[in-house]
């Protein structure tokens, strides 16, 4: 008796288990690859932008932002089938605020971060995030303009080296 209850007990468990595996539904991924990309302009490549020297009293409160800089990204010989770019920027998230870039380990200053903006500087791009789309020219250059400043983190900025990297990548379409 004892192991016909055992081996119903193993059946009914084997058929929970295979029902808490069941599908829940179904994914769909699409998209295609391509080799409609533009040239990157040398320049645009590897540039350095100057912030400035900013003074600790620039900043008001968390979230000032003092300094800033242009950055621009020059695309040529862009193929028909690329008709707009937006740039994402990426790099180490400042550990106060994830939407700025962090400053380097080397950097000296305090409670600020670099934040990054669209052409018309007030326009805030966060970290890891897609800018606003730029339609392209197959007959012209597109130059791709951003900003950087220095935001603060915290209430009080402290004096030193401010310096951070960035990588960039070009989003089509």
């Amino acid at each position: 008796m004892n192991k016909n209850i055992i081996a119903l007990a193993i059946l009914a468990g084997a058929a929970f288990a295979s029902a808490a595996n069941a599908a829940s539904g179904t994914i769909d991924f699409t998209g295609s690859v391509t080799s409609a990309s533009c040239t990157i302009d040398a320049a645009s490549q590897a540039q350095t932008v100057a912030l400035g020297n900013v003074g600790t009293s620039d900043f008001g409160a968390a979230g000032s932002t003092s300094g800033s800089g242009k950055i621009t990204v020059v695309l040529s010989a862009c193929p028909a089938a690329a008709t707009t770019a937006a740039v994402s920027f990426g790099g180490p998230a400042d550990p106060v605020n994830s939407n700025l870039l962090a400053l380097s380990p080397a950097s000296t200053a305090k409670n600020v971060a670099i934040a990054l903006f669209e052409d018309d500087s007030t326009t805030a791009i966060p970290l890891a995030s897609k800018s606003k789309t730029y339609p392209l020219s197959t007959a012209a250059d597109t130059t791709l303009t951003y900003f950087a400043k220095y935001q603060s983190t915290a209430a009080t900025v402290t004096e030193g080296s401010a310096n951070a990297a960035a990588d960039f990548t070009v989003l089509y379409n």
